[in-house]
């Protein structure tokens, strides 16, 4: 008889929340865990309706990392690690903000996937590590890429190298966490959110987070060119001239994310004779 499901989806006025349902586990992700993120971020990716996704964990507890109960599997590395980049990758490129819902501990991958999400809301009580060293392992999930861009490499390596447990305070002071919010308003805090983003311009959203996102690893030349790209995609929308209505006319903007450009009739085919 098989248990629950491993991954919990739900949804609600166009937010996908996903559960890590492992809470015996503290959400350690096995196998048939990485498998359901890999399924249900490439849904999320594909699917319109989705307008924000946020990730969380069942049971007080966000992540504790890669299950490691069982030991060094017989599988070959390289199999296992291609699918947690492949999350990574899901996770990282989603065109719809991410946010991580932290309760409890996020631990090695588990909090690189946090970290992943576009904003990371934590309680008081929350605790981090990147525990890859105390277990003989180095980092996954892409920390080795977040990392030293959010902290400076010299905290990067502190987190790392030593594999120390830090509390919310400083992980918010080191801008790995972007709210920390008491556990009885935590939920009320992301729905407040999530609705927020929901509101915004889809098109425009996914544009400016692709820009921030790729524009840290260009040249201004061509971060401008990408600024150029993404303003045109922004005005061959319905959601540009939408914007400027509701400003004149002194209400909420009502964004859908539509293609607006005029079509052109095809040519009519003509009769040689």
């Amino acid at each position: 008889m098989s248990g629950p499901p491993v991954l919990l989806t739900s949804d609600a006025d166009g937010v996908r929340t996903l559960t890590l349902n492992r809470p015996e586990r503290k959400n350690a992700i096995d196998a048939e865990l990485w498998d359901a993120l890999r399924t249900a971020l490439s849904a999320a990716g594909s699917d319109r309706t989705v307008r924000a996704l946020v990730l969380t964990g069942a049971g007080g507890a966000f992540c504790s990392g890669a299950d490691i109960r069982k030991g060094v599997s017989d599988e070959h590395p390289l199999y296992r690690m291609r699918t947690l980049t492949e999350v990574t990758l899901l996770l990282h490129e989603l065109p719809i903000p991410t946010i991580a819902k932290v309760q409890g501990v996020a631990v090695g991958a588990g909090w690189n996937l946090a970290l992943g999400c576009d904003f990371v809301v934590a309680t008081p009580e929350s605790t981090f590590s990147q525990i890859f060293a105390r277990r003989a392992l180095s980092m996954d999930c892409g920390g080795s890429w977040l990392l030293p861009k959010l902290v400076g490499l010299q905290q990067a390596k502190r987190l790392v190298l030593l594999a120390e447990t830090i509390d919310a305070e400083e992980a918010h002071a080191l801008n790995l966490v972007t709210w920390v919010v008491d556990a009885d308003k935590i939920d009320a805090f992301v729905d407040d959110l999530t609705a927020r983003l929901v509101a915004g311009a889809p098109v425009a959203l996914a544009q400016n987070k692709a820009l921030l996102d790729e524009n840290a690893d260009r040249t201004l030349r061509e971060a401008l060119a990408a600024e150029a790209r993404a303003q045109a995609m922004n005005f061959a929308t319905a959601d540009v001239p939408e914007a400027y209505a509701a400003f004149v006319e002194k209400r909420p903007p009502r964004y859908a994310g539509r293609w607006a450009v005029p079509g052109t009739a095809a040519p009519r085919a003509t009769k040689e004779t």
